[in-house]
């Protein structure tokens, strides 16, 4: 993983509002420049398990999404997106998600797919960003279309070489 530059650092920390707790890497930009999704490493720096691998951090995005689940969305979402599908994302994600792990220490480990869970919907947010960059996850996709619908643009994200 390929840690942020200071920069970066500063531009993820103001737009979360606080101090990461872990390491992590830019995953997705706007081609004007902004950062929209970040890599997390497995772990905390206090040895905890990081739930999540892709977050969501760009804050017109992350309201839109708020607004969408405010709604009813995760809920709308688990009943339009086939479960096998969803089922099929986690399970790709958890596979991802172990190859990043590393040696076992015995620690607790992150576990799961995507937010952490198995099954169903928790976070529309970390689904979008799951679909933001590796484009498979039907919740991310129904997410995407759902922003679109009300005009949310997600046109000029780039996936970042990190």
């Amino acid at each position: 993983m390929i840690g942020p530059t200071s920069a970066e650092l500063a531009e993820v920390e103001l737009l979360l509002g606080r101090v990461l707790e872990g390491e992590f890497s830019v995953a997705a930009k706007r081609k004007t420049g902004g950062i929209v999704v970040i890599e997390n490493a497995p772990f905390l720096r206090d040895g905890r398990p990081m739930p999540t691998r892709y977050w969501l951090v760009d804050p017109l995005l992350r309201a839109a999404v708020s607004r969408l689940e405010s709604g009813g969305g995760v809920r709308q979402a688990e009943r339009e997106v086939d479960a096998s599908a969803i089922e099929a994302a986690h399970a790709r994600s958890e596979v991802e998600r172990v190859k990043t792990l590393g040696p076992d220490t015995g620690a607790p480990r992150p576990s799961g797919g995507i937010g952490g869970t198995r099954t169903g919907v928790k976070c529309l947010h970390a689904h979008l960003a799951v679909f933001l960059i590796d484009g498979e996850d039907p919740v991310g996709a129904w997410t995407a279309a759902q922003l679109h619908e009300v005009g949310v643009d997600l046109d000029g994200i780039e996936r970042t070489s990190a």
